[in-house]
């Protein structure tokens, strides 16, 4: 059976599905045909329903959770690894609502704890994220918000940082930040679902075991080549979360989901979050 799967070229994605695509571990019979794309073209596809598998933001989950569930393996959650809000100089807190700022989509969960941290902000423009650093350089944004491996370039370019949007959840929560996930149609069958969880769990731990086993397939889709940021990268979003939730991981998805609720950013989940388990 041949499964369309989507996830974007950053290193953590290239990172944990190599070993999937590659056939590196038992796939139990599954294809995988590999569709990669920037996070936010990834959360629209989901909307339209166009790939079996694919990683999308939190944020965007919770608006398909009708038609995806979210696989236990594959998510990037952590500590320390929130998107920032940049500037080329310093900016009071209480400005920033004020500013022109520059986001990677309306749909990703960077945009949602913005929305949380900054209510009253009305002049986001959507950009692609790789562009982020160099309009607010060239003035065309007075802040942005920075995701990927943006997180260790800005600084190089004369940015300075306003405010880590994950320390700001992790202060409030208590909890690891949910940013991505990986879900499956739900119109597949159980079984199917179950085993393409079981398939990505296996790939996760194989590229955690064997690290230098996916280096030309990162290094050929990575936006910075150089490779101690590569794995500088897969090193702040893959992590114990990411080879299974957990209790932990799990109660920090809910608390973002109820939230998102609270503040009618997503519609009321009715089916449930998770693949059933496997």
């Amino acid at each position: 059976m041949k499964l369309s799967i989507g996830y974007s070229p950053c290193p953590n994605d290239t990172f944990i599905f190599d070993a999937l695509v590659h056939g590196k571990i038992d796939t139990e019979g599954l294809e995988f045909e590999p569709v990669l794309a920037d996070v936010e073209a990834l959360n629209q596809g989901a909307f339209a329903q166009r790939l079996d598998i694919t990683k999308l933001s939190y944020h965007a989950l919770g608006h398909v959770l009708n038609n995806y569930a979210l696989l236990h393996s594959g998510s990037a959650l952590g500590r320390n690894c929130g998107p920032l809000l940049i500037a080329k100089e310093a900016i009071p807190n209480d400005e920033i609502a004020g500013k022109k700022i520059a986001i990677p989509g309306k749909y990703t969960t960077a945009n949602f704890l913005f929305s949380i941290a900054f209510p009253d902000a009305k002049l986001k423009e959507e950009r692609l994220f790789s562009d982020i650093e160099n309009d607010v350089l060239s003035g065309r944004a007075d802040v942005g918000l920075i995701i990927h491996e943006s997180r260790f370039t800005f600084q190089e370019k004369g940015l300075v940082q306003l405010m880590d949007l994950g320390e700001y959840w992790e202060q409030t929560t208590g909890l690891p930040i949910p940013l991505g996930g990986i879900a499956v149609r739900r119109n597949l069958p159980i079984a199917v679902q179950q085993k393409v969880d079981r398939v990505l769990h296996r790939s996760v731990a194989y590229a955690q075991a064997h690290p230098a086993a996916s280096l030309d397939y990162v290094r050929e889709h990575a936006q910075e080549m150089d490779v101690a940021v590569m794995y500088q990268h897969i090193g702040l979003y893959v992590n114990e979360f990411t080879l299974g939730l957990g209790e932990e991981g799990r109660i920090a998805v809910e608390r973002l989901f109820s939230m998102a609720q609270e503040r009618a950013l997503i519609p009321p989940v009715e089916l449930g979050v998770w693949v059933k388990a496997r």
